[in-house]
């Protein structure tokens, strides 16, 4: 008898825990996937070219909401969370549910879904979402270059369109971007790394995207997403803790598996924070990870040009500020700092970012680049524009200007962190990665 499972999801975390853990198994059933966290990305199907011999109908996926009904109509005795940057309530809670419904609720171990490579790799992970994991890929990027190493991006998946087309994506320039019809929050993560000069590979299957990055690169450098685990096992782990939201460190899914099994715990927004928080996360991890190298940072605030006069409409960076559960990011900060008049956004919401606003209510004044679909990008535009903004903040990496179409001046503000003591070319080295 095969064991009916259902793999709980958002569209990344979900497909490679089936790619390892089930495809071509003869003992399991995964009957359906639930989506949550991103719009429109249930409703679809994880594709017969994908799902394996087993599934050649390929597998449905639902609504998280009907879990229950599921469960109870597919008759599935294993639900399996993979997807992150969610509460420890929440996490219990939500096995509550699937308990209550008559399964086992099951988190896989993340070292069981880690794939060996020939290469090295160093993977860049956090306890939460927007905890500054971009400006640290980058800065390590940097230092490979100037040590003359051959490496390539390896991005956490983002698979929100036609999935056997996006099951191995390699990005070298921008006009690839278009190419893959990417979403916003797609080049949110790949712009910077391609202006910079770097490859990026993405997309759902991770065994085969990981053969054609070892053919280019001598270091592959894990991007994480949210405070996910990473899907290779690495030669040195790097995770963030964030200054300003000292605590979550123990209190997310699976950031604190990913504060537990760090090689190097980088406190990041140390600038911004008081020092007793800095300090909490310290005693955290003498705590729970004493052999842990520590390191801390500072994020600093940069504008690609002067600002404009007039009052100013503040987009973010939107899983951060999102699912992320933080109120603003460096849009905002930038703009406040600078004694910018900030315009309500929300007052101004269009369309679907309207539902963005009611799903999120602790969002004020800033508008979040949600753009994962063509009517959310629209929403974007059109909430701009009636807000009558002189000019745009931006504190998303993605080229908002060009993609939306705006007449409207963008200013475009971005963090870089600032290290203090012990450097990350000194952690490579003393790794020997360089």
């Amino acid at each position: 008898m095969r064991k009916n499972v259902i793999i709980m999801g958002a569209a990344g975390r979900d497909f490679h825990n089936f790619n390892i853990l089930f495809r071509n198994k003869k003992e399991y059933n995964v009957v359906c996937f639930t989506a949550e966290q991103i719009p429109g990305i249930s409703g679809r199907k994880y594709p017969k070219g994908l799902a394996g011999k087993l599934y050649p109908g390929g597998i449905p996926i639902y609504p998280e909401t009907k879990l229950p009904e599921l469960i109870k109509k597919y008759k599935a005795c294993e639900v399996y969370l993979s997807y992150s940057d969610i509460s420890n309530q929440n996490v219990m809670e939500k096995a509550g549910i699937v308990n209550s419904a008559g399964a086992d609720f099951i988190l896989s171990s993340p070292e069981n879904t880690m794939l060996k490579s020939k290469r090295k790799i160093i993977s860049v992970c956090a306890v939460r979402t927007g905890c500054g994991k971009s400006p640290v890929s980058r800065k390590i990027a940097g230092i490979l270059k100037k040590h003359g190493k051959r490496f390539v991006v390896i991005r956490h998946p983002m698979p929100y369109g036609d999935l056997k087309k996006q099951e191995v994506q390699r990005f070298e320039t921008l006009e690839d971007l278009d190419i893959h019809n990417c979403t916003i929050e797609e080049r949110e993560d790949y712009e910077p790394h391609i202006r910079m000069g770097s490859v990026v590979y993405a997309g759902v299957d991770y065994k085969k995207i990981l053969k054609k990055a070892e053919k280019e690169a001598e270091i592959i450098l894990w991007d994480g997403g949210n405070n996910d685990t990473p899907f290779f096992k690495p030669n040195l782990h790097i995770v963030l803790a964030d200054a300003l939201r000292a605590g979550h460190e123990l209190e997310y899914y699976p950031g604190f598996a990913n504060f537990l099994m760090a090689d190097v715990i980088l406190i990041n927004k140390e600038n911004n924070a008081s020092k007793k928080d800095v300090k909490k996360i310290m005693e955290n991890a003498e705590r729970f990870n004493p052999g842990a190298v520590v390191m801390h940072s500072g994020s600093v605030l940069k504008a690609d040009g002067k600002i404009p006069k007039g009052k100013c409409i503040v987009v973010e960076d939107g899983p951060t500020v999102t699912h992320g559960g933080m109120k603003y990011g460096a849009g905002y900060i930038f703009a406040y700092k600078h004694g910018i008049k900030i315009i309500d956004a929300g007052k101004y919401a269009e369309g679907t970012i309207k539902e963005t606003y009611e799903k999120y209510p602790h969002l004020k004044k800033i508008l979040p680049a949600v753009g994962y679909s063509k009517k959310q990008i629209n929403g974007l535009r059109k909430t701009i524009i009636k807000s009558k903004a002189d000019f745009v903040v931006s504190g998303t990496p993605a080229d908002i200007k060009s993609l939306l179409k705006l007449e409207t001046p963008v200013l475009r503000v971005e963090y870089s962190i600032k290290e203090k003591g012990i450097t990350l070319e000194r952690v490579l080295k003393m790794k020997k990665i360089i």
